[in-house]
């Protein structure tokens, strides 16, 4: 597959300060790419870098193939966008918001955006200033959108919308990438980053320090399992030592196991005994996350 997305040795220095430093980072086209990093690691300055909203201090990067310094115009016809502080024209409503959004990107009409409106339950015609903080960030998911394009930057997209409306941008963001379009997607929501994504890539300290597929990650995963036995006398110690095990406590019949990936040995001891039930609980993702960049001063 093509790469939509490409930097080599991306640097930006802000005086003295990092942003970020030698980033090698690849998406590719029908790619849903979760960015993830603690405030002050990075994502913005990478955002923004491939938005040509500053220029880098070295490196190169690179968006469907174009150069985001020399042809930064065309490539924004192409990238919707949805910043993470989003502000918008208040005395517009959002009807003349997007007809003149259209005109700027050269679209006929204003593209698919009377649909998404009608589908995310936002009302055009009224003032933007008069809306919600919800509804105005569905005009801002909106924008990005309507006019089809082939790559999505969004930074915390679903800031503000409701359960159901997230569930339906959710599904708007696997269309989009199902029709070829890439998106990058950074979010501090690590159920929304599991959820929607292909992989993840973790910036820690203007570094790229990992990048990895989602079912990786998933497999590094902490679960939680209650085991409740038929009698109370089952020792803890068959279980301590299992690959994976970090803890193990007792509770009478029941013993609550904490794990680290795969459960088939813990499965597979705990049948030497007479088991009752079994009670698994959703593996967390948070400590897989956290782990690339807990020891940061400027932790999230």
């Amino acid at each position: 597959m093509d790469a939509a997305i490409k930097t080599t040795k991306l640097t930006k220095f802000y005086g003295n300060t990092r942003g970020i430093e030698d980033l090698d980072l690849e998406i590719l086209k029908g790619e849903v790419f979760g960015y993830l990093g603690p405030n002050g690691a990075g994502k913005s300055t990478t955002i923004r870098s491939l938005l040509d909203l500053i220029r880098p201090t070295s490196g190169h990067a690179e968006v469907l193939g174009m150069d985001t310094r020399r042809d930064s115009l065309a490539i924004r016809r192409r990238v919707g966008y949805l910043p993470g502080e989003l502000v918008l024209y208040e005395t517009l409503t959002g009807r003349e918001l997007l007809e003149y959004l259209a005109r700027l990107r050269a679209i006929e009409g204003v593209g698919a955006g009377h649909e998404l409106a009608e589908r995310l339950g936002l009302d055009l015609n009224r003032p933007i200033r008069s809306l919600s903080k919800g509804n105005k960030q569905k005009v801002g998911v909106v924008q990005a959108f309507m006019h089809s394009p082939d790559v999505l930057v969004l930074d915390e997209p679903t800031s503000g919308l409701d359960p159901l409306v997230q569930h339906e941008f959710h599904q708007l963001i696997a269309e989009t990438a199902e029709h070829g379009s890439a998106l990058l997607l950074s979010s501090h929501v690590l159920s929304e980053i599991e959820h929607v994504t292909h992989r993840v890539g973790i910036v820690r300290r203007g570094h790229l320090v990992a990048v990895e597929d989602i079912d990786a990650l998933k497999a590094k995963a902490v679960s939680r399992i209650d085991i409740t036995f038929a009698r109370d006398d089952v020792p803890a110690d068959a279980f301590n030592h299992l690959p994976g095990v970090r803890e193990v406590a007792e509770h009478g019949q029941l013993l609550t196991v904490t794990v680290e990936g795969p459960v088939d040995a813990l499965v597979k001891a705990a049948a030497r005994f007479e088991v009752v039930t079994i009670k698994t609980h959703e593996p967390d993702l948070e400590e897989v996350f956290l782990s690339y960049y807990k020891d940061d001063s400027d932790a999230a």
